[in-house]
Protein backbone atom coordinates (compact mmCIF):
# COMPACT_ATOMS: atom_id res chain seq x y z
CA UNK A 1 0.00 0.00 0.00
CA UNK A 2 1.38 3.54 -0.87
CA UNK A 3 1.01 5.98 2.13
CA UNK A 4 3.03 9.08 0.90
CA UNK A 5 -0.06 10.87 -0.42
CA UNK A 6 -2.28 10.13 3.33
CA UNK A 7 0.97 10.98 5.52
CA UNK A 8 1.44 14.37 3.17
CA UNK A 9 -2.38 14.94 2.76
CA UNK A 10 -2.96 14.51 6.61
CA UNK A 11 0.37 16.84 7.64
CA UNK A 12 -0.98 19.37 5.16
CA UNK A 13 -4.56 19.38 6.60
CA UNK A 14 -3.69 19.79 10.27
CA UNK A 15 -0.96 22.75 9.51
CA UNK A 16 -3.63 24.37 7.44
CA UNK A 17 -6.76 23.93 9.91
CA UNK A 18 -5.15 22.92 13.27
CA UNK A 19 -7.78 20.77 13.67
CA UNK A 20 -7.73 16.59 13.62
CA UNK A 21 -10.84 16.96 11.18
CA UNK A 22 -8.65 18.72 8.78
CA UNK A 23 -5.89 16.24 9.03
CA UNK A 24 -8.38 13.57 8.77
CA UNK A 25 -9.35 15.11 5.07
CA UNK A 26 -6.04 15.83 4.49
CA UNK A 27 -5.32 12.22 4.58
CA UNK A 28 -8.24 11.33 2.80
CA UNK A 29 -7.42 13.42 -0.34
CA UNK A 30 -3.86 11.84 -0.27
CA UNK A 31 -5.64 8.44 -0.13
CA UNK A 32 -7.40 9.32 -3.36
CA UNK A 33 -4.03 10.54 -4.62
CA UNK A 34 -2.34 7.32 -4.08
CA UNK A 35 -5.04 5.62 -5.15
CA UNK A 36 -4.21 7.18 -8.68
CA UNK A 37 -1.01 7.20 -8.72
CA UNK A 38 -0.97 3.54 -8.68
CA UNK A 39 -3.61 2.99 -10.94
CA UNK A 40 -1.82 5.19 -13.40
CA UNK A 41 1.39 3.93 -12.74
CA UNK A 42 1.87 3.39 -16.60
CA UNK A 43 -1.23 1.04 -15.89
CA UNK A 44 1.20 -1.56 -14.88
CA UNK A 45 1.81 -3.24 -11.56
CA UNK A 46 4.09 -5.57 -9.96
CA UNK A 47 2.28 -8.74 -11.65
CA UNK A 48 3.97 -7.78 -14.45
CA UNK A 49 7.44 -8.00 -13.43
CA UNK A 50 7.39 -11.86 -14.62
CA UNK A 51 6.60 -10.90 -17.95
CA UNK A 52 9.04 -7.91 -18.01
CA UNK A 53 11.84 -10.64 -16.95
CA UNK A 54 11.25 -12.67 -19.82
CA UNK A 55 11.52 -9.94 -21.90
CA UNK A 56 14.73 -8.13 -20.85
CA UNK A 57 16.29 -11.78 -20.41
CA UNK A 58 15.42 -12.89 -24.07
CA UNK A 59 16.22 -9.37 -25.54
CA UNK A 60 19.71 -8.92 -23.58
CA UNK A 61 20.91 -11.98 -25.37
CA UNK A 62 19.64 -11.21 -28.70
CA UNK A 63 21.13 -7.55 -28.83
CA UNK A 64 24.37 -9.12 -27.80
CA UNK A 65 24.40 -11.66 -30.58
CA UNK A 66 23.47 -8.63 -33.29
CA UNK A 67 26.07 -6.34 -31.81
CA UNK A 68 28.95 -9.14 -32.17
CA UNK A 69 27.49 -9.59 -35.48
CA UNK A 70 27.39 -5.87 -36.70
CA UNK A 71 30.92 -5.80 -38.31
CA UNK A 72 30.34 -8.95 -40.15
CA UNK A 73 31.43 -11.86 -37.99
CA UNK A 74 31.24 -12.59 -34.46
CA UNK A 75 34.95 -13.67 -32.92
CA UNK A 76 36.25 -15.24 -30.33
CA UNK A 77 36.63 -12.20 -27.80
CA UNK A 78 33.04 -11.43 -28.58
CA UNK A 79 31.91 -15.11 -27.88
CA UNK A 80 33.98 -14.71 -24.58
CA UNK A 81 32.83 -11.67 -23.13
CA UNK A 82 29.53 -13.13 -23.89
CA UNK A 83 30.46 -16.25 -21.89
CA UNK A 84 31.72 -14.22 -18.77
CA UNK A 85 28.63 -12.45 -18.55
CA UNK A 86 26.79 -16.02 -18.26
CA UNK A 87 29.02 -17.02 -16.01
CA UNK A 88 28.93 -13.46 -13.35
CA UNK A 89 25.39 -13.68 -13.35
CA UNK A 90 25.45 -16.97 -12.47
CA UNK A 91 22.70 -18.12 -15.33
CA UNK A 92 21.62 -21.99 -14.36
CA UNK A 93 22.59 -24.35 -17.05
CA UNK A 94 19.36 -24.28 -18.46
CA UNK A 95 19.36 -20.08 -18.66
CA UNK A 96 22.27 -20.83 -20.13
CA UNK A 97 21.59 -23.19 -22.98
CA UNK A 98 18.43 -20.35 -23.28
CA UNK A 99 20.61 -17.35 -23.52
CA UNK A 100 23.08 -19.03 -26.27
CA UNK A 101 19.65 -19.56 -28.45
CA UNK A 102 18.79 -16.14 -27.65
CA UNK A 103 22.41 -15.08 -29.14
CA UNK A 104 22.04 -17.13 -31.82
CA UNK A 105 18.52 -15.28 -32.96
CA UNK A 106 20.11 -12.07 -32.49
CA UNK A 107 23.19 -12.80 -34.90
CA UNK A 108 20.85 -14.41 -37.53
CA UNK A 109 20.37 -12.48 -40.35
CA UNK A 110 16.89 -12.05 -40.26
CA UNK A 111 17.01 -10.29 -36.68
CA UNK A 112 14.88 -7.52 -36.39
CA UNK A 113 16.28 -4.99 -34.32
CA UNK A 114 13.59 -2.31 -33.91
CA UNK A 115 10.89 -4.65 -33.31
CA UNK A 116 12.88 -6.04 -30.46
CA UNK A 117 13.63 -2.85 -28.67
CA UNK A 118 10.61 -1.48 -28.97
CA UNK A 119 9.30 -4.85 -27.19
CA UNK A 120 11.20 -4.05 -24.19
CA UNK A 121 10.69 -0.09 -23.99
CA UNK A 122 6.91 -1.24 -24.05
CA UNK A 123 6.91 -3.73 -21.28
CA UNK A 124 9.20 -1.66 -19.24
CA UNK A 125 7.01 1.29 -19.91
CA UNK A 126 8.37 4.03 -17.58
CA UNK A 127 10.67 1.71 -15.74
CA UNK A 128 13.92 4.02 -16.58
CA UNK A 129 16.49 2.27 -13.97
CA UNK A 130 15.61 -1.55 -15.52
CA UNK A 131 16.12 -0.27 -19.37
CA UNK A 132 19.02 1.75 -18.37
CA UNK A 133 20.41 -1.44 -16.40
CA UNK A 134 19.81 -3.38 -19.68
CA UNK A 135 21.95 -0.49 -21.60
CA UNK A 136 24.56 -0.55 -19.15
CA UNK A 137 24.70 -4.46 -19.73
CA UNK A 138 24.99 -4.26 -23.67
CA UNK A 139 27.79 -1.09 -23.29
CA UNK A 140 29.50 -3.59 -21.21
CA UNK A 141 29.72 -6.55 -23.17
CA UNK A 142 30.48 -4.96 -26.57
CA UNK A 143 33.44 -3.15 -24.60
CA UNK A 144 34.59 -6.12 -23.61
CA UNK A 145 34.07 -8.25 -26.82
CA UNK A 146 34.83 -5.61 -29.97
CA UNK A 147 36.23 -2.49 -27.99
CA UNK A 148 32.69 -1.03 -29.29
CA UNK A 149 33.09 -0.72 -32.97
CA UNK A 150 32.10 1.79 -35.36
CA UNK A 151 28.45 -0.75 -35.95
CA UNK A 152 28.12 -1.45 -32.54
CA UNK A 153 28.38 2.29 -31.41
CA UNK A 154 25.80 3.06 -34.08
CA UNK A 155 23.03 0.17 -32.80
CA UNK A 156 24.10 0.78 -28.83
CA UNK A 157 23.12 4.66 -29.27
CA UNK A 158 20.16 4.16 -31.48
CA UNK A 159 19.37 1.58 -29.02
CA UNK A 160 19.81 3.94 -25.82
CA UNK A 161 17.88 6.67 -27.63
CA UNK A 162 14.72 4.55 -28.24
CA UNK A 163 14.69 3.73 -24.77
CA UNK A 164 14.75 7.28 -23.47
CA UNK A 165 18.72 7.67 -22.37
CA UNK A 166 20.36 10.64 -23.18
CA UNK A 167 23.94 11.11 -24.91
CA UNK A 168 25.09 12.02 -21.96
CA UNK A 169 23.86 9.63 -19.78
CA UNK A 170 25.32 6.73 -22.38
CA UNK A 171 28.65 8.34 -22.54
CA UNK A 172 29.00 8.90 -18.40
CA UNK A 173 28.07 5.29 -18.62
CA UNK A 174 30.61 4.12 -20.93
CA UNK A 175 33.03 6.68 -19.15
CA UNK A 176 32.56 4.98 -16.09
CA UNK A 177 33.15 1.17 -17.59
CA UNK A 178 35.72 2.32 -19.85
CA UNK A 179 37.67 3.49 -15.98
CA UNK A 180 37.14 0.57 -14.61
CA UNK A 181 38.88 -1.99 -17.42
CA UNK A 182 41.44 0.67 -17.29
CA UNK A 183 41.65 0.07 -13.06
CA UNK A 184 41.55 -3.99 -13.59
CA UNK A 185 37.97 -4.02 -14.83
CA UNK A 186 36.61 -3.99 -10.95
CA UNK A 187 36.17 -2.06 -8.55
CA UNK A 188 37.42 1.78 -8.50
CA UNK A 189 40.04 2.58 -6.55
CA UNK A 190 41.17 -1.17 -6.13
CA UNK A 191 44.06 -0.30 -8.88
CA UNK A 192 47.49 1.65 -7.80
CA UNK A 193 48.05 -0.24 -5.02
CA UNK A 194 44.83 1.93 -3.15
CA UNK A 195 43.61 -0.43 -0.18
CA UNK A 196 40.11 -0.79 1.02
CA UNK A 197 38.39 2.66 2.46
CA UNK A 198 41.13 4.17 1.71
CA UNK A 199 41.92 7.11 -1.07
CA UNK A 200 43.28 5.89 -4.82
CA UNK A 201 46.87 5.80 -4.98
CA UNK A 202 47.18 7.44 -8.39
CA UNK A 203 44.89 10.27 -10.08
CA UNK A 204 43.73 6.95 -12.54
CA UNK A 205 41.95 5.55 -9.69
CA UNK A 206 40.21 8.77 -8.49
CA UNK A 207 39.36 9.09 -12.21
CA UNK A 208 37.19 5.75 -12.06
CA UNK A 209 36.03 6.96 -8.81
CA UNK A 210 34.52 10.19 -10.30
CA UNK A 211 33.37 8.36 -13.57
CA UNK A 212 31.35 5.57 -11.36
CA UNK A 213 29.77 8.45 -9.80
CA UNK A 214 29.15 10.36 -12.93
CA UNK A 215 30.32 13.01 -11.74
CA UNK A 216 33.07 15.68 -11.83
CA UNK A 217 35.92 16.43 -9.45
CA UNK A 218 34.75 20.45 -10.30
CA UNK A 219 31.55 18.98 -8.28
CA UNK A 220 30.77 20.19 -4.94
CA UNK A 221 31.06 17.57 -1.98
CA UNK A 222 27.05 18.11 -1.55
CA UNK A 223 26.37 17.16 -5.33
CA UNK A 224 28.73 14.12 -4.85
CA UNK A 225 26.37 12.93 -2.28
CA UNK A 226 23.63 13.43 -3.72
CA UNK A 227 25.11 11.80 -7.02
CA UNK A 228 25.84 9.10 -4.51
CA UNK A 229 22.72 8.51 -3.27
CA UNK A 230 21.15 8.79 -6.71
CA UNK A 231 22.28 6.09 -8.19
CA UNK A 232 22.22 4.29 -4.93
CA UNK A 233 18.25 4.66 -5.02
CA UNK A 234 18.52 4.04 -8.89
CA UNK A 235 20.77 0.42 -8.48
CA UNK A 236 18.99 -0.57 -5.80
CA UNK A 237 18.75 -4.53 -6.56
CA UNK A 238 15.69 -5.69 -4.78
CA UNK A 239 14.18 -2.01 -6.67
CA UNK A 240 15.10 -3.39 -9.94
CA UNK A 241 13.76 -7.34 -9.76
CA UNK A 242 10.46 -5.54 -8.33
CA UNK A 243 10.48 -3.90 -11.30
CA UNK A 244 11.01 -7.03 -13.59
CA UNK A 245 14.72 -6.88 -13.55
CA UNK A 246 15.39 -10.86 -13.90
CA UNK A 247 16.81 -12.68 -10.60
CA UNK A 248 19.98 -13.95 -12.46
CA UNK A 249 21.08 -10.35 -13.28
CA UNK A 250 20.55 -9.40 -9.54
CA UNK A 251 24.11 -9.82 -8.88
CA UNK A 252 25.13 -7.60 -11.45
CA UNK A 253 22.95 -4.95 -10.28
CA UNK A 254 24.44 -6.24 -6.34
CA UNK A 255 27.90 -5.48 -7.97
CA UNK A 256 26.83 -2.03 -9.46
CA UNK A 257 25.73 -0.80 -5.93
CA UNK A 258 29.30 -2.13 -4.29
CA UNK A 259 31.25 -0.50 -7.05
CA UNK A 260 28.89 3.18 -6.35
CA UNK A 261 30.05 2.18 -2.68
CA UNK A 262 33.38 2.25 -2.97
CA UNK A 263 33.66 4.78 -5.65
CA UNK A 264 31.90 7.27 -3.15
CA UNK A 265 33.91 6.02 -0.13
CA UNK A 266 37.22 6.65 -2.28
CA UNK A 267 36.19 10.02 -3.10
CA UNK A 268 35.12 11.29 0.58
CA UNK A 269 38.95 9.87 1.52
CA UNK A 270 40.48 12.00 -1.38
CA UNK A 271 38.48 14.92 -0.37
CA UNK A 272 38.75 14.75 3.37
CA UNK A 273 34.78 14.54 3.83
CA UNK A 274 32.91 13.72 6.61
Amino acid sequence: MNWIGKIIGAFVGLFATRSLWGAAIGAFIGHLFDLGAGSGRSGRSAADAPAISDVFFRTTFELMGHVAKSDGRVTEAEIDAARRLMSELQLSPSDVNLAIAHFRAGKAAGYHLESSIERLREACAQRHDVLRTFVELQLRAALAGNGLSPPARRILTRTADTLGLSGLEFARMEAAIRARQQTGGGRPGAGAGAGAGAAPGAATSLDACYAELEVSATMSDQEITKAYRRLMSRHHPDKLVANGLPDSMAQFAKEKTQRIQEAYEGIRAARGMR
